[in-house]
């Protein structure tokens, strides 16, 4: 009898379990769900890529002149043989590891005919969204390892939802190929671990390897990875394996890789980590450029970038007690606040450990809803929306503007020109043109895509610190600069520049038969100089 009772029920579809409570069911089967997608890394970096090219896309202003000049600028000349290099790499302090990531992309572009303006625009971006998604992906197996799966799943939220990443993790810079190195190479050591002697060491040889290469990108990595090498001194047992065995032949072997490269395309041996350190730290060359008080990536750098995150960031860094993230972060401003040269890319790979305990925040205020649900009726839980879900609403209602008037209309009046002389370029309406603004202030050849006489003021160091450069001279005096300049050349075709200085050239160009043809809108408040509102375009009468 009690056999074929079991058997019956073994026969009859199972019921669904009756509750008191159906929004609570509900819930349950949502959080189940969205668990079983969080479980798949395949479906995580789906989410981020599809996030990314979006963002990409969404990208259409000028931030810092390093991401075309330094990468892009670099990358067209390797492939396409013409393009502009910069001071930096006559002095051999730049590699030619990051522009060559790029040149491998205009090559295949080329080969299949690609190379039109709107794939010379976008593609580089789309290419980082690539590896952008792939420091998402690490970011959230980062945060899983040393907080659980609850902070990961909002520590992904925070990273995706800050402004700054929306603005800046996409760029062609350097600093974000750095950060998504950074992600995956703390993910490998085994000291960022909850339990460092429970992870396997061959996974410290790939942390080792991908700090090696960042070093080889941007040499001041270095400052990062000398915090996490001693905290892994620290907490290894085998220093001296760890030191002779491990540090010094995968460093060694990146290293001699970095210097054979840049030995083959400099076409001498340069050490460019030697030379960057010589200029940046030993000379401090960067202040060149501009400097900042000690204190500002304390009182507004770090802290802008974080912007409405920051009280969630402190007060996980507080509940959290992870005092090593902390320390990195802390150790990597101090660092950089030493320098009197100041920017706020140089912290990028500071930023999302920072969001992480945003994640942290926002997971133990998720937890505390949740429970006060189980302990609440249905009626009171409908009429008090959560902690958590206002947290959210104020930094989405926050971060989503602020990332697109910064990512779609601040600035963008530099980028819109450069793509419109493309296109005449490519007509054939444009045979040379002259930029009359402060140096790199647009993109150049690597948009423009044609091979053509174009002048931008030169501002190189010099030798001597307080001699103005070429774009100081402009600057002065803008109509006896350009009067001298015209007198002792031929005319270009087309007139770059921006509106400040076109009210002061404007009787002059007239005279000398240019006439306005296009005005771009740039930007609505001044950055660093004076209001720089528009972009105008002159165009020499036939």
């Amino acid at each position: 009898m009690n056999q074929r009772r079991n058997a019956s029920s073994k026969s009859q579809p199972t019921k669904p379990l009756e509750t008191k409570n159906p929004d609570i069911s509900k819930q349950e089967v949502y959080k189940s769900q969205k668990s079983n997608f969080f479980s798949s890394e395949k479906n995580i970096f789906t989410l981020c890529l599809a996030f990314r090219i979006v963002n990409s896309l969404l990208i259409q202003t000028y931030f810092n002149p390093d991401e075309h000049w330094q990468a892009l600028e670099v990358a067209h000349r390797i492939v396409f043989g013409y393009g502009h290099l910069t001071w930096e790499w006559r002095k051999g302090i730049r590699s030619y590891f990051h522009p060559l990531v790029f040149a491998v992309l205009y090559k295949v572009l080329a080969l299949f005919g690609l190379d039109t303006p709107w794939f010379m625009a976008h593609s580089p971006r789309l290419l980082q969204a690539l590896f952008s998604a792939v420091g998402d992906l690490y970011f959230y197996k980062l945060s899983n390892a040393i907080f659980g799966n609850s902070v990961a799943k909002w520590a992904l939220f925070s990273q995706l939802a800050n402004w700054f990443m929306f603005f800046c993790f996409n760029r062609t810079l350097s600093n974000s190929l750095e950060t998504v190195l950074t992600l995956v190479g703390l993910y490998y050591w085994p000291c960022m671990r909850a339990s460092p002697s429970k992870a396997p060491l061959v996974l410290r040889k790939w942390g080792l390897a991908i700090a090696a290469l960042a070093c080889a990108i941007r040499p001041t990595s270095a400052v990062t990875w000398v915090y996490i090498g001693l905290l892994e001194l620290a907490v290894t047992r085998d220093r001296l394996k760890f030191l002779v065995l491990e540090v010094v032949p995968i460093g060694a072997l990146v290293l001699g890789l970095s210097c054979l490269l840049d030995r083959l395309m400099y076409g001498s041996w340069v050490i460019v980590p030697l030379n960057f350190l010589k200029f940046n730290f030993l000379s401090s060359g960067g202040d060149y450029y501009g400097t900042h008080k000690w204190h500002w990536y304390f009182s507004q750098g770090f802290t802008v970038m974080l912007f409405t995150f920051l009280p969630f960031s402190i007060a996980g860094s507080i509940k959290s007690k992870c005092w090593k993230l902390s320390g990195l972060i802390a150790w990597v401003l101090i660092v950089y606040s030493v320098q009197g040269h100041k920017e706020f890319r140089f912290v990028l790979p500071m930023l999302p450990i920072a969001l992480m305990f945003s994640g942290y925040s926002l997971s133990v205020m998720a937890k505390a809803d949740s429970d006060s649900r189980r302990k609440g009726s249905s009626d009171s839980h409908m009429k008090r929306p959560s902690k958590v879900g206002f947290a959210i609403f104020f930094l989405l209602a926050t971060n989503i503007p602020m990332a697109l008037y910064m990512s779609l209309v601040h600035q963008r009046g530099t980028e819109d020109v450069m793509i419109y002389l493309s296109k005449e370029a490519q007509n054939q309406k444009v045979k040379g043109i002259l930029f009359l603004m402060p140096c790199h202030a647009t993109p150049y050849y690597s948009t423009l895509h044609y091979d053509l006489p174009m002048r931008i003021l030169d501002c190189s160091p010099s030798e001597e610190k307080g001699i103005p450069d070429e774009s100081d001279h402009f600057m002065m005096d803008p109509v006896s600069f350009v009067s001298t300049l015209m007198t002792n050349g031929s005319l270009p075709s087309h007139v770059v520049l921006f509106d400040s200085e076109e009210q002061l050239l404007r009787d002059f160009l007239i005279s000398h038969s240019f006439t306005e043809i296009r005005r771009f809108f740039h930007a609505h408040f001044k950055v660093d100089r004076d209001l720089q509102a528009s972009v105008v375009v002159y165009a020499l009468a036939n």
